[in-house]
């Protein structure tokens, strides 16, 4: 009987409502502000793409072929000044080639042999040589050029700083004409982790060189940020 009566007493005790004066606080009002921002600079950085290619009867025609024109390349690139880290194979391949018609199967008519290489180029003034010189050693197959920035942080700051700056304005002019003022920071994030570096083609920097003139013109990088103020 005796355990009876804690074990009730027990279930009353836990079943009174909490006191009514213990009341969660209200959630601060808040202003949310979304800010972008970008900082542009010339490339230093040059990838070139570019390969050589190579048809005969056999195969092993085909591959001896391609690999004389590669070889001549890869000297080409070598005598530009290219360091070994920066040539990189970047896809090599043989696959026969067919003819078919008058209603019969397909038969081998030869073999074609494919060797690409990127090519990256820390000066970009000697862009327009190498192209020249790719193109003279024997590579006919030009595959794509785009320039980059070796080291993007300084300008992925600046463009953290004005996206924050541009929130801040828009947030002070929201507030202004709410009647209300900004107060402290509740929270800042960042969307994607900053933006990789795209193509800016205004007020292009031209490189003349003696075969192929080059324009460089700028890299933006991009910073989007979003802002919590509480509002006071």
């Amino acid at each position: 009987m005796r355990s009876l009566f804690w074990m009730v007493l027990a279930t009353a005790l836990f079943a009174v409502p909490q006191i009514a004066g213990a009341q969660t606080p209200p959630s601060p009002r808040i202003i949310t502000m979304a800010g972008h921002g970008e900082a542009r600079a010339v490339p230093d950085t040059a990838m070139v793409s570019a390969g050589v290619h190579a048809q005969a009867p056999t195969a092993a025609a085909a591959l001896a072929a391609n690999t004389t024109r590669m070889q001549a390349v890869m000297a080409a690139l070598k005598k530009q000044g290219v360091p070994d880290k920066d040539i990189q194979t970047s896809n090599f391949s043989i696959s026969p080639q067919y003819a078919n018609g008058n209603g019969e199967a397909p038969r081998i008519t030869g073999y074609q042999a494919n060797n690409q290489v990127e090519v990256r180029l820390e000066d970009v003034k000697k862009v327009g040589t190498v192209l020249d010189a790719l193109v003279s050693a024997g590579a006919n197959q030009m595959n794509g050029l785009s320039f980059s920035i070796r080291d993007d942080a300084a300008l992925l700051a600046k463009a953290r700083s004005a996206a924050v700056e541009e929130a801040r304005l828009k947030a002070e002019t929201f507030a202004k004409a709410a009647g209300v003022s900004l107060g402290a920071i509740l929270s800042i994030s960042e969307s994607g982790g900053g933006m990789p570096p795209r193509p800016m083609y205004a007020a292009p920097m031209m490189v003349r060189d003696k075969a192929v003139p080059v324009a460089l013109g700028e890299q933006s990088v991009d910073a989007d940020i979003t802002i919590t103020w509480e509002i006071k």
